[in-house]
C-alpha cells in the first residue's frame, strides 16, 4: 500500500468474513462497545490512517483507536526503529523488579526501555516541575494510581471533586469519578466522598454572565463549597480535583478559560492537588504536548496512557508515596514492548515536528468543516488533531457515521450529539482534505434522507 496515492475502496460493510468473524467474537465476548461492522486484518496491507478490513475493503481511518495509535497503522516512523530490535520473549513482564533496560549502560543501551520512557515523560512535564513516574497498563490504572498517591499525601482527605460530564474510566475507582454516562455507573459502588461540580464549555460564558451554573455571581460552585469561602467543605480535607481539560467521552467539550483559571486558583489557593485526565488528549494530540498547556493551570497530577501505550502517572516526588511497595505490583510497567513503542513515538513527534503539523492539520480540517457546515451542524471545534462536530440531534449523528461509513471513513460518536476525528498526528494535506471531503458527502446525504423522511 502506497500511503501517497491509497484512497478508501469499499464493497460492503460487513462482508461475509467480517460478519462470520464479529458473530464467532460475540458468541464469547461480554457485550462491549463494539460500534463499527469493521474487523481489521493485520495480516492485510495497512499505512498511517488507510487500513483494510478482513473482506479487502480500504478504510481510511480517522479514530486512531480512539487515540492509542496515534501515528495510525504500521507507520514507518516507529516500523523503521523497531525492526533494529532482535525482539525476545517475554515481552510482557510482572512489574519493574527484574528489567529495567538492557546492556551495561542506559546511555548507550540499543533498547529503549521503560526507563528511558519515564526519563522522557519527566522531561515532556519539566515545565510543571514533574519528576516522577509510574507506569501501568492502562489509563484506568493511570488514574486508579494518581487517586491513590493524593490520598497517600493527604491521608486525612475525605473528599475530592469531578466535573459534570467527565470519563476517567471503567474500574470501581474511576466509576466514582466518571460522570458522562449513567450506563457506566449504574448500580456499582462509590468511594465514598466525590462531589461534583459543573463543567463550563460555554465559550461566552463569564464570572459576571454564567449560564452553565458553575460560576454563582459570588465565585463558583467549587469554591463557594469551601469552608473559607461559606460552604462546609474544609479544603485540608479534599485529596484531589480531576479535570479533563478537554473532555473526551462527554462529547469532546473544550472548557472555557475562565472557568479553568478558576479550577486553578482555587487548587493554587488552598493547596488541593490538580490532577489533570490527559489519557485522550494528551501526547501531542491537541498540538500540544498536553492539553493541559492550552490552559491556565498548572497540574499536579498528569494521568496518560493510549497514544503512549502504557499507563502513565507522572508528578512531583513530593507527591508520591515514598514507603517502598505502596505503589507497585505486577500490573506496574510490565510490558516492554509498549514502553519501547511509546518511547519511540514521543521521539518521532519530536523528529518530525509532529506538534505543528497536528496544529496546522487541524486548523485546514476545521476550515473545511465550516466552510461546508450546513445548519443542522451546530458546531466545529478542535485543538490541533483533536475534532469535533456536534450535530442538532443525536440520529442525525448517528446516521452520518453510517454514511461515513458507507464511504469507507471510520469515525466515532462521542457525548450525546457529537462526531468525534482522530486522525494521524502526521497526517497530510491529502489526507485531510481526502477525510473531510468524505465527511461532508456524508452530512449531506444523511440530510438528503432525513429530509425525504
Amino acid at each position: 500500500m502506497d500511503r501517497d496515492t491509497a484512497e478508501p475502496a469499499v464493497d460492503a460493510l460487513p462482508g461475509p468474513s467480517a460478519q462470520k468473524w464479529t458473530q464467532f467474537h460475540q458468541e464469547y465476548a461480554a457485550p462491549s462497545e463494539y460500534s463499527h461492522e469493521f474487523v481489521w486484518d493485520i495480516t492485510s496491507e495497512a499505512d498511517g490512517p488507510f487500513v483494510t478490513d478482513v473482506d479487502g475493503n480500504v478504510l481510511l481511518d480517522f479514530t486512531c483507536h480512539i487515540g492509542a495509535a496515534p501515528l495510525g497503522y504500521n507507520n514507518e516512523k516507529i516500523l523503521d526503529k523497531l525492526r533494529e530490535f532482535a525482539l525476545v520473549e517475554p515481552m510482557k513482564i510482572a512489574g519493574q523488579d527484574m528489567y529495567f533496560g538492557a546492556g551495561d549502560d542506559p546511555e548507550t543501551s540499543a533498547f529503549p526501555s521503560s526507563s528511558h520512557l519515564m526519563e522522557k515523560l519527566v522531561d515532556a512535564t519539566s515545565q510543571y516541575g514533574m519528576d516522577t513516574v509510574f507506569l501501568s497498563n492502562s489509563g484506568a490504572e493511570a488514574i486508579e494510581n494518581a487517586m491513590k498517591i493524593t490520598h497517600d499525601h493527604n491521608p486525612t482527605a475525605k473528599y475530592a471533586y469531578t466535573f459534570e460530564g467527565g470519563f476517567h474510566g471503567r474500574t470501581l475507582g474511576t466509576l466514582s469519578l466518571t460522570r458522562s454516562n449513567e450506563v457506566y455507573t449504574r448500580r456499582y459502588p462509590e468511594i465514598a466522598g466525590v462531589r461534583m461540580v459543573p463543567f463550563c464549555d460555554d465559550q461566552d460564558c463569564s464570572a459576571d454572565a454564567c449560564r452553565c451554573g458553575f460560576f454563582t455571581g459570588s465565585g463558583s460552585q467549587l469554591r463557594n463549597a469551601l469552608q473559607p469561602e461559606g460552604g462546609h467543605v474544609s479544603p485540608d480535607e479534599i485529596a484531589f480535583i480531576v479535570l479533563e481539560p478537554i473532555q473526551g467521552v462527554g462529547g469532546y467539550r473544550f472548557p472555557n478559560p475562565e472557568f479553568v483559571a478558576e479550577v486553578g486558583d482555587v487548587c493554587e489557593t488552598y493547596d488541593i492537588p490538580l490532577v489533570v485526565d490527559e489519557i485522550q488528549s494528551g501526547v501531542g494530540r491537541t498540538g500540544k504536548m498536553w492539553a493541559s498547556d492550552h490552559y491556565p493551570i498548572e497540574p499536579d497530577v498528569i494521568a496518560s496512557a493510549k497514544a503512549l501505550r502504557v499507563g502513565a502517572t507522572i508528578s512531583r516526588s513530593d507527591i508520591f508515596p515514598t514507603e517502598k511497595n505502596r505503589l507497585g505490583s505486577t500490573f506496574g510497567g510490565g510490558d516492554v514492548l509498549s514502553s519501547m513503542q511509546g518511547v519511540l513515538t514521543l521521539e518521532a513527534i519530536e523528529e518530525y515536528d509532529l506538534l505543528a503539523n497536528a496544529t496546522k492539520r487541524g486548523q485546514q480540517a476545521t476550515e473545511l468543516l465550516r466552510d461546508e457546515a450546513p445548519e443542522h451542524v451546530v458546531d466545529v471545534r478542535g485543538k490541533g488533531l483533536m475534532l469535533a462536530v456536534e450535530f442538532d440531534t443525536t440520529e442525525r449523528r448517528d446516521a452520518v457515521v453510517k454514511e461515513a461509513l458507507k464511504r469507507g471513513m471510520l469515525t466515532l460518536g462521542c457525548g450525546s450529539q457529537t462526531l468525534r476525528l482522530l486522525p494521524p498526528l502526521d497526517s497530510t494535506e491529502r489526507e485531510i482534505e481526502l477525510g473531510i471531503g468524505i465527511l461532508n458527502e456524508a452530512i449531506e446525504s444523511a440530510r438528503r434522507q432525513r429530509t425525504a423522511v
